[in-house]
Order: C-alpha cells, then structure tokens, then sequence
C-alpha cells in the first residue's frame, strides 16, 4: 500500500498551500454570501458559533509547551 499516496498528498504536490487556503476561502465566502443573500441569519449565527467553539478547542488542546523557537521560525523561512 505504500506505492497509493492519498488524495490529500496529490492534491498538495498540485497545488501550494496558499492556493489551498485561497481555494477554502472562496468556498466560504460563496457560502456565506449566498446565506445572507437568501436571508439565512439563523443558520450563520449557527455555524458562527460552531466554528468559534472548534476553532476554542483546537487552541485549547493545542500543546504551545512543545514548540521550539526553531518550528516557529521556520515558518517565516529563514535566510540563507
């Protein structure tokens, strides 16, 4: 099985990151976007507060303890 690479692993070796995040953002936005304009208040209210309530989670089971000050600056790509 360790010659099937997943969808997920394809589709990042297609695309960059930023392009997926762009891609996401789109998606929403059409989403919410349609929502207000067939003046579904009620269900963005709700999914507001489903997303705050995971995106809580995930920060508070996140492990900061461990995270070294070399993974955080790799993310702001080091100059070489």
């Amino acid at each position: 099985m360790s010659g099937i690479r997943s969808n997920m692993a394809r589709l990042t070796d297609r695309y960059s990151r930023r392009t997926i995040a762009l891609f996401w953002l789109a998606i929403v936005s059409i989403i919410i976007f349609t929502l207000i304009y067939l003046e579904q208040i009620a269900v963005l209210y709700v999914l507001a507060t489903l997303s705050l309530v995971v995106l809580l989670l995930i920060v508070g089971f996140a492990d900061l303890e461990k995270v070294s000050r070399d993974k955080i600056e790799g993310f702001a790509g080091k100059p070489e």
